[in-house]
């Protein structure tokens, strides 16, 4: 397979891009979007038998469960950063080895309703905790240790928006491919 190819399927939507202003409408979107990707999720992979769950989205890829279990770890661990910013002055967070968390039992084995239930628990308190913020609430930012990259969470919204669409990308393009 291509370079090319192969840097098509890791990144089927393109790599997050932050806009250089982030307007109110904006938000609201993004907090929409978040509020529909349980459901739009579960829609796409519910009915996956378990031969399709344990397909690679691409090659050396992670399969169609790990990538289910991904996005829940992930968007449990982005709610926790925004309780963080909220609650303490830019924060420092901490990062997780998601190569590894997806290597775990539970990634491997776990019935992907464990982190559809989830998912769906996690958005639901997210987008509430965010449709209660104000401008000011949403400047508010965190540290990356790596490199130390501060992001607000206005940012943040947008990146997890993206992160959604960006592995539900893979896995429909898999189906696609596949004919599934």
């Amino acid at each position: 397979m291509e370079k090319q190819e192969l840097e098509t399927l890791r990144y089927p939507i393109g790599k997050f891009n932050m806009p250089e202003n982030i307007s109110e409408l904006q938000i609201e979107e993004w907090i929409d979007a978040l509020e529909e990707f349980p459901e739009r999720l579960k829609n796409l992979v519910l009915s996956l038998d378990q031969e399709q769950l344990e397909t690679p989205y691409r090659p050396g890829g992670w399969r169609v469960r790990q990538l289910i279990h991904h996005i829940s770890d992930s968007h449990h661990n982005s709610y926790i950063r925004f309780k963080w910013a909220l609650t303490e002055d830019n924060p420092l967070i901490k990062v997780y080895d998601e190569k590894k968390w997806a290597e775990l039992h539970d990634s491997i084995t776990a019935p992907i309703e464990n982190s559809l239930f989830h998912l769906e628990a996690i958005h639901r308190k997210l987008v509430f905790l965010l449709r209660g913020l104000g401008s000011n609430e949403l400047k508010r930012t965190f540290i990356y240790p790596e490199g130390g990259v501060e992001t607000s969470l206005e940012e943040n919204i947008g990146r997890y928006v993206w992160h959604g669409n960006h592995h539900y990308a893979h896995i429909t393009n898999l189906l696609r491919r596949k004919g599934w």
